[in-house]
């Protein structure tokens, strides 16, 4: 029975790496398809450029899909690891220790942009090039804590993704 349950949180965080590899690469094929950096008055003038704007709401949704699903990565991780997970700064501290994030000021960095995207509708067009720009910036640090946190679970877990459909796909990231 317990065997069974380690089974399957196991299984879990496998889905969960995968689906780190699906969100990084979908967020790094949405910003490919921008010219940065966003300017205001450019922005002004496409104001109704439907794929462009369609394209900044996936940027959007993809970084903060990353971003959920590295930390639940993380905490699941950790978890199996018998490491504390009861405290996500504990958490966070830990990954720190291992180098999988640089700093945690720069994970909050990242939530509190993230969040003030589902929370703020901005139609000052130099705040929304702001924020994309910084969304932009900043999704180079999930991108690589992705990477190093896939490659910790790997080595110390022994846990792959629980596909391989976007492994490819994920490393060309980083080419």
């Amino acid at each position: 029975m317990s065997q069974d349950i380690l089974d399957r949180q196991q299984h879990h965080l496998a889905q969960l790496l995968e689906a780190i590899q699906r969100c990084a690469w979908f967020l790094h094929q949405s910003e490919v398809r921008v010219a940065w950096p966003l300017e205001a008055a450019w922005l002004e003038a496409h104001k109704k450029d439907i794929d462009l704007f369609e394209t900044l709401a996936a940027i959007n949704e993809r970084f903060a899909k990353l971003q959920d699903s590295l930390a639940s990565a993380m905490r699941h991780s950790a978890l199996l690891a018998g490491e504390p997970s009861d405290n996500f700064l504990k958490v966070l501290a830990f990954f720190e220790k291992q180098g999988i994030i640089d700093s945690t000021a720069d994970w909050q960095r990242c939530r509190a942009i993230r969040n003030m995207a589902a929370h703020e509708y901005a139609t000052n067009y130099s705040e929304i090039a702001e924020h994309f720009n910084l969304l932009h910036e900043l999704s180079h640090i999930l991108f690589h804590t992705a990477r190093r946190l896939l490659a910790l679970i790997i080595d110390w877990l022994q846990i792959s993704p629980s596909s391989q459909d976007f492994s490819e796909e994920f490393e060309r990231i980083f080419d």
